[in-house]
């Protein structure tokens, strides 16, 4: 993978026991951090279970078996900051762990920080608290009870809450039409017996990706391989591929109502592009200058001129090869913002295409993409989804191959993208 924007580098280290570890060298920060990820299918089975099991294993471990005692080792660590969770990546459901602290040429000299944090990550995922073979029922319980909260609780930010439907209701019967947190339905069956059979096949059995990010030595990595090594494995899981569908049959119209005044109106795309083809980065432009930034056709025509959406964008689902139009709009102007729309996507059909609008999609995603940088999640993110995609291409790389593409890629990208889906969150009357 090459150079990300001459400032960090990332190459594999080593790979054994379904473990692959990569090091991101940079001397940009003055943390580190080392970040451990664990990679699933996707699956009505698993999703409830891979969602609640980092909940209850940052609750405690050996060694420190309370919240507390983990927030006051992390403290003594410089205030080191420990975070976990779920993501979905296509079909992939990924369960990440995380440890950002002060990198050791900034501590005392005897601070050994690198491997403190180090055994600390490594004992929240691996020696959990465990009573009679099962993890710690006051954990699971309370834990369960915030992911209860937490997946009700989706509808609160209706603009999220309605990109994720229509995507969902596009993918119905996909594994991408399951959310990253699973349903209420499935953790109801879930207990702290069988959250740990299902951990021992997590920890054994799951492709592990570990990325150590910042300015380490030979023997602070040796360190992290060791520690690594000695994690009990099985046979490791081989994980599917996402499947990039093509749309099938009619479009679907999906009208949901709720308790709102403001309408939101999705349109969801099939583009027939996977995300390792060249032509990706055609989409990518096609995207910007659709729905991408200020600059974009249905900013200006949807929002600006006709004067009916209260927001307006088009993002691309890199993984799924699916695009989804967003807007808030008064819920009387569905029609008419639908057609509005449709003009956009034709326009660009069309061929008709300024050079203002090109030239300012070119410019906003090199911004964007150069903007990963300021991150160490970010830049871990990306070269984590690189990975998974199986493209070598850094960021430099994108941005030479972005600018590369022409009016006339783009015009041919909008002759791929099938429209299947319109989901409308409205109003109860």
């Amino acid at each position: 993978m090459s150079t990300l924007l001459s400032e960090s580098h990332v190459s594999q280290i080593a790979a054994f026991n379904g473990i692959k570890v990569f090091h991101i060298k940079s001397q940009k920060f003055k943390t580190n951090s080392i970040n451990i990820f664990f990679h699933d299918d996707l699956s009505k089975e698993r999703a409830t279970k891979n969602a609640l099991l980092p909940a209850v294993l940052r609750r405690g471990c050996e060694g420190y078996p309370t919240i507390r005692d983990i927030s006051l080792k992390l403290e003594e660590l410089y205030g080191a900051v420990f975070d976990c969770g779920v993501t979905k990546k296509g079909e992939s459901q990924i369960i990440q762990f995380y440890l950002e602290y002060v990198s050791d040429k900034y501590a005392k000299s005897d601070a050994n920080l690198t491997q403190k944090t180090f055994d600390l990550l490594l004992s929240i995922i691996t020696k959990p608290i465990v009573e009679n073979n099962a993890f710690k029922a006051e954990y699971v319980e309370q834990e369960s009870k915030n992911l209860k909260e937490m997946i009700e609780g989706r509808v609160n930010d209706k603009v999220q809450y309605a990109v994720e439907k229509c995507l969902e209701e596009m993918c119905k019967n996909e594994p991408f039409g399951i959310y990253d947190y699973g349903s209420v339905e499935d953790l109801a069956k879930i207990n702290a017996q069988n959250l740990y059979e299902h951990y021992k096949y997590f920890l054994e059995t799951l492709p592990m990706y570990v990325f150590i990010f910042g300015d380490l030595d030979d023997g602070q990595i040796k360190y992290i391989i060791d520690g690594l090594s000695g994690i009990k494995r099985g046979n490791i899981k081989v994980v599917g591929k996402t499947g990039i569908e093509s749309k099938a049959g009619d479009v679907k119209d999906i009208t949901e109502r709720m308790n709102v005044t403001q309408g939101k109106l999705c349109l969801g795309f099939r583009t027939n592009i996977s995300p390792d083809s060249n032509d990706y980065y055609k989409l990518m432009v096609y995207n910007s200058i659709l729905g991408g930034g200020l600059h974009s056709k249905l900013f200006q025509n949807v929002r600006e001129k006709a004067g009916l959406a209260y927001y307006v964008f088009s993002r691309l689902e890199k993984f799924k090869g699916l695009m989804v139009i967003s807007s808030g709009i008064e819920i009387g102007n569905r029609d008419k913002a639908m057609e509005i729309i449709k003009n956009q996507l034709e326009d660009i059909k069309n061929g008709n295409i300024s050079d203002y609008e090109y030239e300012a999609s070119i410019k906003s995603m090199e911004t964007g993409i150069k903007s990963l940088k300021d991150s160490q999640l970010q830049v871990v993110d990306f070269y984590l989804s690189q990975h998974i995609i199986g493209t070598d291409d850094g960021p430099n790389d994108m941005i030479e191959k972005i600018k590369q593409v022409t009016k006339k890629d783009v015009v041919d990208i909008a002759g791929k993208i099938q429209l299947d889906t319109v989901y409308f969150l409205t109003s109860l009357e």
